[in-house]
């Protein structure tokens, strides 16, 4: 973990040498002042050497402007190190991500992501400044100050000896109680980003259900969950604080009695006894800074690991070493399939899948919910692998080409439409990113998605909300159409992405890909008979197997399956479909 931390320093190595240097030098000029002063005392004013007094008042200031200036370094550089690495670490976790086959994004929820990326780098941040400043500074100026307490009176000294043996067991114990619930904590914000991401994103749904109290109630929760967490732990820490404030003063009032009597037996002086109490706050202050740092560091060892397991996940699917970067066709050959999502699973959820279809062909696909329609279709542009067989794209398998070539194309238009904020133009232009104009309105054309755009107050220009909000569930999905066209794939794919359009819409875009893209091979779930009776050939799924493989009039004629679903949407069992005139 934290080799894989580190790792994303990078150009921020520098800074994060020079943030303890300059606080090693602040060290120093705050050690060093205190003898100044002692010395001012006992020879100056003692002395009545006033030229002493300004002398050495001279040097105590450049020594105090030099500590400052090392300060003001150490906060710089120490800041500039730890939001480097934080920036480092989200694009490293972002990069990594965007390489993740869907199985990878299987393993990490949304919201897990989420928090890792915002309130963990956060932590890392925030522990790593630490670290830089107070962990050099701390243990530096302890040390230093018991030196210097010991060159000056060594029987005096040994009653921080005593108060820092004493403060270390508190410290311990205490840590050792509030790290567990630290470390539980973090798990506690992915189910409060989960409540506000589901929330927000499914607003309308939340409205129009009148759930806002049940939404308000869950959220509440889930935060409270996370105040009762910190408040165990804090709660721990808090019993610090009297105890370190009760070990100064005993400290302070032990040296100064004890230092008194040796003051009058010629023991030791004024000056030194005022460096002495300067040296005892040094001392406990730092013992309490080392006791922060110990309490960052918990919060940030749980942080780190979560942080590390994204970076470092391994993406299932990777290029071969001398990958195919032309896909010669849109043929589709399914050799033997079976497929599972888990590799462990007992039960494919494909299984023993053969099918040969021929470039250009346009192919329906239809069947009951969970029958693997969209696993089906999903092993055609590698969102995942095979567990069994070869699927072959243009006669070569999908596992031997670059998959950003495979991609490319082949066009997918999921059953879960997503845009993203911007115009119009913009999200089309996500399937080819040098498109004029003109190319998007054919393109729109095609998906009878022009018809609603040029009645837009802004057309084209249309500014998009996130997620695509402000059109209707039919517009998005003609809208993702259309940008699935501008690739101009040799396979186009379309995830049931016509369930939200009326009949007659979804009878011209069918219309529109036979005559304006025959070359393309063109797969179409559906739930609609009406939608696929047209095809080629219709693949009939039933539980993970293909039932059925024809024309139309074919497996009317021998599929069962086939037979029942288009008798009960076309009236003819009594049950119509509500889209037929």
């Amino acid at each position: 973990m934290l080799k894989t931390l580190l790792g994303e320093l990078k150009e921020y190595k520098l800074p994060s040498i020079l943030t303890p240097l300059c606080m090693i030098g602040e060290v120093i000029c705050e050690m060093v002042i205190p003898v100044l002063m002692a010395r001012i005392v006992d020879r100056g004013i003692y002395g009545g050497d006033m030229g002493y007094i300004f002398r050495t008042g001279g040097m105590m200031f450049v020594i105090a402007i030099f500590g400052l200036i090392s300060g003001l370094g150490g906060a710089y550089f120490g800041s500039k190190a730890s939001t480097g690495l934080a920036r480092n670490l989200r694009k490293a976790m972002f990069d990594n991500i965007q390489t993740f086959s869907f199985s990878n994004i299987d393993k990490f929820s949304t919201s897990g992501l989420v928090t890792r990326l915002t309130t963990d780098v956060t932590n890392i941040q925030n522990a790593y400044m630490m670290l830089l400043r107070m962990a050099m500074r701390a243990p530096s100026s302890m040390i230093v100050a018991m030196i210097m307490s010991f060159v000056i009176s060594p029987k005096l000294a040994s009653i921080y000896l005593i108060a820092v043996f004493f403060l270390s067991c508190i410290i311990a114990f205490v840590m050792g109680r509030a790290t567990k619930y630290f470390k539980e904590v973090f798990e506690k914000y992915d189910a409060l980003n989960e409540s506000v991401q589901e929330n927000v994103s499914a607003i309308r749904v939340v409205k129009a259900y009148v759930r806002e109290d049940y939404e308000i109630d869950k959220f509440k929760k889930a935060a409270l969950n996370i105040y009762n967490m910190f408040v165990k732990a804090e709660m721990n820490v808090v019993y610090m604080s009297p105890i370190m404030t009760g070990t100064v003063y005993a400290c302070i009032l032990l040296i100064s009695w004890f230092g008194a009597h040796m003051i009058v037996g010629s023991e030791l002086t004024t000056g030194n006894l005022m460096s002495l109490l300067t040296y005892c706050m040094n001392i406990l202050m730092s013992l309490m800074f080392l006791a922060m740092i110990f309490v960052m560091l918990t919060m940030a060892q749980a942080s780190g690991k979560r942080i590390a397991e994204v970076i470092e996940e391994k993406a299932d699917l990777t290029n071969p070493d001398k990958p195919v970067m032309e896909v010669p066709d849109g043929s589709i050959i399914f050799d033997h399939v079976d497929f599972s999502y888990n590799k462990d699973s007992d039960e494919p959820v494909l299984k023993d899948i053969n099918l040969n279809i021929r470039s250009g062909e346009t192919i329906g696909i239809i069947g009951g919910t969970g029958s693997a329609k969209s696993s089906l279709v999903n092993l055609i542009s590698r969102l995942y692998d095979v567990t069994k067989g070869a699927v072959k794209v243009g006669g070569i398998d999908v596992r031997s080409f670059d998959m950003e070539t495979l991609r490319d194309q082949v066009s997918v238009v999921l059953q879960k439409n997503v845009l993203f904020s911007g115009t119009i133009l913009d999200n089309l232009r996500w399937g080819d990113e040098n498109a004029t104009e003109e190319d998007c309105k054919r393109a729109c054309r095609m998906a009878c998605a022009d018809e609603f755009i040029e009645k837009l107050p802004g057309g084209y220009n249309t500014v998009i909300e996130q997620g695509g909000t402000n059109v209707s569930g039919g517009q998005r999905q003609r809208l993702c159409i259309a940008r699935a066209l501008l690739k101009k794939p040799k396979i186009l794919i379309l995830d049931d992405s016509t369930s939200a359009v009326d009949t007659a819409t979804d009878a011209k875009i069918r219309k529109a890909f036979a005559e304006e893209i025959p070359g393309t091979t063109k797969l179409i779930i559906a739930q609609r008979i009406s939608s696929v009776q047209n095809c080629d050939r219709i693949i009939v799924m039933d539980d993970g197997q293909v039932n059925g493989f024809g024309t139309h009039e074919e497996l009317l004629e021998g599929n069962a399956i086939y037979r029942e679903v288009y008798e009960s949407q076309t009236g003819a069992s009594g049950d119509a479909d509500f889209d037929r005139p």
